[in-house]
């Protein structure tokens, strides 16, 4: 059996949103800020996962990884870990403009 669609594959890159960029979705914010579980079930729905997983380092590696983010797994267990609602806001502001695009 022959493979006919190969995976979409990605140039580097960054975060299309930096990580304290509130203002470029201030929804984004505020559901983080006010319902930041509520948040992390959002992503984890987004990525086909658990709803325990959209808060996690492991989370933000593998989207990092699929679209060819820049980066590495000590920086982003350092993000979390420092700043949690901002990292979880920078992903989901991420996965919202990859929608527009269409290419999540």
């Amino acid at each position: 059996m022959a493979v006919t669609n190969q995976p979409r594959s990605y140039s580097p890159s960054e975060f299309q949103t930096g990580l304290c960029d509130f203002c470029d979705d201030c929804g984004t914010c505020c559901y983080g800020l006010f319902c930041y579980p509520c948040l992390g079930c959002s992503i984890a729905s987004d990525m086909d996962e658990c709803c325990l997983c959209g808060l996690s380092v492991p989370i933000r590696s593998v989207y990092r990884t699929k679209y060819n983010i820049n980066g590495s797994l000590c920086n982003d267990f350092m993000a979390v870990m420092c700043c949690p609602v901002c990292t979880t806001c920078q992903l989901k502001r991420d996965i919202d403009r990859r929608k527009e695009q269409g290419i999540f």
